[in-house]
């Protein structure tokens, strides 16, 4: 089964069963979840401190160059799912820092943003998750394959926008609040488009995970399953941020 997430792509492509004593349950994936989780709040947390003492710079930094080991993290995670439980961990503390910080300059500028971005993506995590537990949304081939072209079409635009950002000092109004054309219906409309496929990507997780439990997966991918679950609610949290400062901005 393919997933449009490239970190669950491998996972739910092994249709093996294992004959190994320990395989992939659901509570372990969970449990795993639990870890990243706690690892990434931690990340955050200590964003938040130096977001406290002033530390602008210093976050503006990690916002910077955290790309890089994202992508290179991300590429090894995904062609080697046993390195997992250590690079993930790694990921998911600097994602956690990434997101601490990013939320600590959306609360600076709109008051109250990230408790009201939160729960909405608790909101949608939750309805994805029953809209997949009572089959109203059935992950078809067909399903899966216009998921994954959109999120490689919005990863090449956030890769292009690094680039044209970090490289030629760029202005790319989807990313600039200072920009004019942030809040700009256009830019609104491609944020909600985003949204929504952040949103029907966790269908497709569900399904993954779903699958790597029934095919009896050696347990190496519960972290593999965890991992990517994680990083789609993360993505989803900061579309939704970003989204509803748009809002607020007009």
């Amino acid at each position: 089964m393919k997933s449009s997430n490239p970190i669950l792509r491998n996972f739910a492509s092994q249709q093996v069963y294992s004959l190994e004593e320990k395989t992939t349950t659901i509570s372990g994936v969970i449990n795993k979840l639990l870890f990243f989780s706690v690892i990434s709040i931690l990340g955050a947390a200590i964003s938040i401190y130096h977001f406290n003492l002033g530390h602008y710079d210093l976050l503006n930094m990690i916002m910077t160059y955290s790309f890089f080991p994202f992508l290179i993290l991300g590429i090894i995670i995904g062609l080697k799912p046993q390195t997992t439980p250590y690079l993930g961990t790694l990921f998911s503390f600097i994602q956690g820092a990434w997101v601490g910080a990013f939320s600590c300059f959306m609360e600076q500028e709109y008051n109250g943003i990230v408790s009201q971005a939160v729960m909405l993506t608790l909101l949608v995590v939750f309805v994805m998750a029953i809209l997949f537990k009572t089959g109203l949304i059935k992950v078809t081939e067909k399903f899966r394959s216009v998921l994954a072209v959109a999120t490689l079409a919005i990863g090449l635009f956030y890769l292009i926008s690094f680039i044209a950002m970090f490289f030629f000092k760029a202005s790319v109004a989807y990313f600039d609040m200072g920009n004019a054309a942030y809040s700009n219906p256009l830019v609104i409309g491609l944020n909600v488009v985003i949204v929504i496929v952040a949103s029907l990507d966790l269908i497709v997780c569900f399904d993954s995970i779903e699958n790597s439990v029934q095919n009896r997966l050696p347990a190496i991918y519960e972290w593999y399953g965890a991992f990517g679950l994680m990083v789609e609610v993360l993505w989803l949290y900061v579309e939704i941020l970003r989204l509803l400062s748009r809002f607020r901005s007009r």
